[in-house]
């Protein structure tokens, strides 16, 4: 094959697996509250297993970043998503607790370590482009999760039992696993090997962006219908319109997002980025009626999808870590952010209210455009 078919399969290689980890994830979804009724246990209990399911992620996400700096990416992708789609069939059979923990760390360890593995193998794909891919890589990453959610949504809501159709689902995500397994690089990173490290430098400053703007997306998931109905701006079966707006901008910024970096850059980007997300923060929070509430998710979802593909795709160009243990850093970080971002709200907004919870979103987000010259050195 010549130097441009190899490319070309690679990048499909990629797109395929950020599209299978965001299919794997999005099946989940729809089985919990089958687990619920399987499992007969309440929200409590349903929230300590939810919790299984980022430990196994956190805990896997910095020994990935280690293995990925010593031998490459490719086996991990893999192995990560073997399991990913292993573990779905057995998600929708357990019917204990004891079973039902250990399968959810296992599942979240598979996705936690595909994340990153197919992050580094996403900025070394870019680093050999003339032009920017990272956005579209994680508009994959957003179309699974709607293809899986959905597709397994569609299939229970046809009768089928929770089993069969997460058999479904995890054929679908081995597929897409094995249709890449041979177009994914071979070699190993080009920075070396190192050990596991805490992030330092331009790391840190990354990973802190990259935590404000995951936890920002935590909080529209979880919070933002509470927003706008405490509000009286829409009904309660309404509530979830605003979300559904901030995904679809999401994914359709991130679908253009590497033109947009192309022509503009990473500065223009973080900062142009960070100012729409706290206008459309500042229009939500003071709008009067429901459609300048939903413009105001629309904008929140649109000014920030492209800010963290941008922010790993500098993790991978900066040199004071190796990039396999960067990338690590900034998903950990991120995950860290999704998960207890949403609980810390909750306390915030008990102590002084929701609205005013959802202004210091704003205020971190406006950290984005801050230090955009710093991220984007």
């Amino acid at each position: 094959m010549t130097p441009s078919t190899n490319r070309l399969a690679t990048r499909v290689a990629t797109r395929l697996a950020f599209l299978a980890a965001g299919f794997g994830m999005g099946c989940w979804s729809p089985l919990i509250p089958y687990a619920k009724i399987r499992l007969g246990v309440g929200d409590a209990e349903i929230g300590l297993l939810l919790l299984c399911l980022g430990i196994g992620s956190i805990l896997a996400m910095p020994i990935t970043g280690l293995l990925s700096s010593r031998m490459g990416s490719r086996a991990i992708i893999v192995a990560s998503g073997v399991g990913l789609a292993a573990m779905l069939p057995i998600l929708a059979l357990a019917e204990s607790l004891s079973l039902m923990a250990p399968a959810l760390l296992v599942f979240g360890a598979s996705l936690g370590s595909l994340d990153v593995a197919m992050n580094v193998h996403a900025v070394k794909v870019e680093s050999d482009s003339d032009k920017p891919l990272m956005s579209g890589f994680h508009a994959l990453f957003s179309i699974g999760g709607f293809a899986g959610s959905g597709g397994l949504t569609f299939l229970l809501s046809m009768g089928v039992s929770p089993f069969p159709a997460a058999v479904s689902g995890g054929v679908v995500t081995l597929a897409a696993v094995l249709l890449a397994w041979p177009g994914l690089l071979r070699t190993r990173q080009t920075r070396g090997g190192g050990s596991f490290a805490l992030p330092r430098g331009i790391v840190l400053l990354l990973s802190v962006l990259v935590a404000a703007a995951f936890l920002t997306e935590g909080a529209i998931l979880d919070w933002g219908a509470l927003v706008v109905t405490e509000s009286g701006l829409v009904s309660v079966s309404q509530g979830g319109l605003g979300y559904m707006l901030f995904s679809i901008a999401m994914t359709a910024g991130r679908l253009s997002g590497d033109w947009i970096v192309a022509r503009a850059g990473n500065f223009r980007v973080l900062v142009w980025g960070g100012a729409v997300t706290v206008l459309g923060f500042v229009i939500l929070l003071v709008a009067p009626i429901a459609a300048a509430a939903m413009v105001g998710f629309l904008l929140i979802g649109l000014g920030s999808s492209n800010i963290v593909p941008v922010l790993f795709s500098q993790a991978g160009r900066q040199t004071a870590m190796p990039a396999g243990l960067a990338i690590a850093a900034l998903t950990t970080t991120g995950y860290a952010g999704i998960l207890a971002g949403p609980a810390v709200i909750g306390f915030v907004a008990h102590a002084i209210g929701l609205k005013e919870a959802f202004w210091m979103l704003a205020g971190l987000m406006s950290l984005i455009s801050i230090f955009a010259k710093r991220a984007a050195r």
